[in-house]
């Protein structure tokens, strides 16, 4: 609960805090624009709320305030959340920037901006950051068309972000000293200095190391690298405007596209906010075997992160040794769920259907073959003289500003901070069984690769633990109102096939409301922001993706390290650009 928070802000603020309401558990104040970054800094200072999990923006046409800004906060240290709301004028859409009071507020603010046009004055770089520079519009407004389509074809060269962060000590790039090479733009410095060396380079999105999907400018001194710019965007699919479309069953499949490493995850994570918000509890077997599945999904992931990490520094072998242990991982899968990649398994209630015969034996061989990976992987590179070079020191962070950042998962407990929403704030039975969280000491790229392999071992114990204890009994919940009848209903009685057809025509109508509810994915804090109007379709359907805040700090990571260090440091933030972009 927290309702000290809300208390505070009401001595604090006096007639700016306007009112706060409670809905299945949720506190949230409203406060008067003009407060907004007064009450950040007082939640912050006095509240000890020293993380801003997420901001975003909500439309509300035809309200004389018609924009609404929405940060959750939470205190590592006290295990408390508070959702601040404060409301805008369409006319005069601005309030001031909470990036002075939390540095992570940064790209979350330019992403309100850009879906909804809310400005957030002193702010040091609104501009767009998921759609194209000459965008018209703002693509999460509700009367802007989702079929609308609007072709571009110039890139940005991000030179206007490049001058902020150096503009005094930046030597002139004349037109004529421009070159090519390989296909990237080089602006070579003409300044009369025999030991100069810089110029501007573009590292992605073409460059295999980065996946096809990141882009970022960096300005070299010789092969070190003074200033960085990321550009994200490359694969935004607008996943919330879809979820705004679609009924609240529908969304499950598009959940699958955002971590698609660990799809399922997403879909628990997504189902489990629905279920808080129509305050459903599911069956115990539908708990376990969601741990399960989710856990699998965990190894799979950090597989998946290590392997490419390590065969990005040039150590292939170990990719062989940890692909192979995910294929066995990935057949369990497939007989799960029916796909390997977009599974859609879980259901607003329960699951899709029961784990398939044979599961024990079949797990605990892939967790056998597993172990053994990491093992040999583990021999391979733990000691090894190059990949210590290659990871010890780079890219550090220290856990103060992690948190500061929006860090979470495996990246902020390499810095020493043991924050796990299983373990902070248990869901299902992860408090009734036995594993440990694994922290690092320096956050840098070594801790992190190796807090990875540490979490598989943890994910191995646990998915053990609930093959020993799974119950047995249904993995749905018989409330009518949510789940489709039997098949002997539909066919035998008029009132299971008129719920049948009501169901499936209209599907289910929570009541008005708003939850946000937070799950621990592999990357970290996984949260799902859902505001229900008690219509078939979400109102508002925020997805809170943990590589966003993680990548925001990217360029800090990089700097004053080598080209060569970009890669690396990359790889062991494990940015997935299906949910980075959604």
């Amino acid at each position: 609960m927290a309702i000290e928070y809300i208390k505070l802000l009401e001595e604090r603020l006096g007639d700016a805090a306007v009112e706060s309401h409670s809905f299945r558990g949720f506190e949230s104040a409203v406060v008067r624009s003009g407060a907004w970054e007064r009450a950040l800094e007082i939640l912050k200072t006095d509240g000890k709320l020293n993380m801003l999990t997420d901001l975003c923006g909500l439309d509300h046409p035809g309200e004389k305030d018609r924009f609404e800004v929405v940060a959750h906060l939470y205190s590592v240290e006290k295990k408390k959340r508070v959702r601040l709301k404060t409301r805008c004028p369409e006319d005069d859409p601005s309030i001031s920037t909470s990036t002075r009071v939390y540095p992570a507020a940064d790209w979350f603010e330019r992403e309100a901006f850009d879906m909804y046009g809310i400005r957030f004055d002193g702010h040091p770089n609104l501009k767009r950051i998921l759609c194209h520079r000459d965008f018209v519009g703002h693509p999460l407004r509700k009367d802007y068309p989702k079929e609308k389509r609007q072709p571009f074809s110039t890139p940005d060269t991000l030179m206007d972000e490049m001058e902020i962060l150096d503009p005094c000590d930046r030597p002139i790039v004349r037109s004529s000293d421009r070159k090519i090479l390989d296909g990237v733009t080089i602006a070579r410095s003409t300044i009369a200095r025999s030991h100069d060396s810089r110029f501007l380079l573009n590292i992605g999105p073409s460059h295999p190391a980065m996946h096809g999907c990141f882009r970022v400018l960096v300005e070299l001194d010789g092969e070190r690298i003074r200033n960085a710019v990321p550009e994200i965007g490359y694969m935004h699919r607008c996943f919330e405007k879809e979820a705004e479309a679609h009924t609240w069953h529908q969304v499950i499949a598009y959940t699958d596209r955002l971590n698609y490493v660990s799809p399922i995850m997403n879909n628990a994570g997504y189902c489990m906010a629905v279920e808080r918000l129509l305050d459903i509890e599911i069956p115990e077997r539908a708990k376990w075997i969601r741990m399960l599945a989710c856990e699998v999904s965990r190894i799979c992931d950090h597989l998946v992160a290590v392997g490419a990490n390590l065969v990005d520094i040039g150590a292939l072998t170990n990719f062989w040794y940890l692909f192979n242990a995910r294929e066995q991982f990935t057949d369990w899968i497939e007989a799960l769920a029916g796909a390997r990649l977009t599974a859609t398994y879980t259901r607003i209630g329960g699951l899709s259907r029961d784990i398939p015969a044979g599961s024990n034996a079949q797990l605990r061989s892939c967790i056998k073959t597993m172990r053994q990976a990491i093992k040999d992987v583990a021999a391979m590179t733990k000691k090894n003289r190059i990949l210590i070079d290659r990871t010890h020191g780079i890219g550090a962070i220290s856990e103060e500003e992690a948190i500061t950042r929006g860090f979470t998962g495996p990246c902020l407990r390499a810095t020493g901070c043991a924050y796990d929403v299983r373990r902070a704030h248990p869901y299902y039975f992860y408090d009734d069984i036995e594993w440990d969280v694994p922290v690092g000491i320096r956050g840098d790229t070594y801790d992190r690769i190796f807090v990875r392999m540490e979490e598989m071992e943890q994910s191995a114990r646990i998915i053990e633990q609930v093959l020993e204890r799974l119950p047995e009994g249904p993995i749905m919940t018989s409330r009518r109102d949510v789940v489709l009848p039997p098949p002997h209903e539909v066919y035998g009685s008029i009132e299971g096939m008129m719920q049948h057809f009501k169901l499936a025509m209209h599907g289910i109508h929570p009541p008005e409301g708003e939850v946000y509810s937070y799950t621990e994915a592999a990357n970290g804090e996984l949260g799902f922001y859902i505001v229900s109007d008690g219509c078939e379709r979400p109102y508002r359907a925020r997805v809170r993706a943990p590589c966003f805040p993680i990548y925001q700090a990217f360029p800090m990571l990089i700097k004053g390290h080598l080209v060569a260090d970009v890669v690396a440091i990359m790889g062991s933030l494990n940015i997935i650009a299906g949910e980075l972009d959604r």
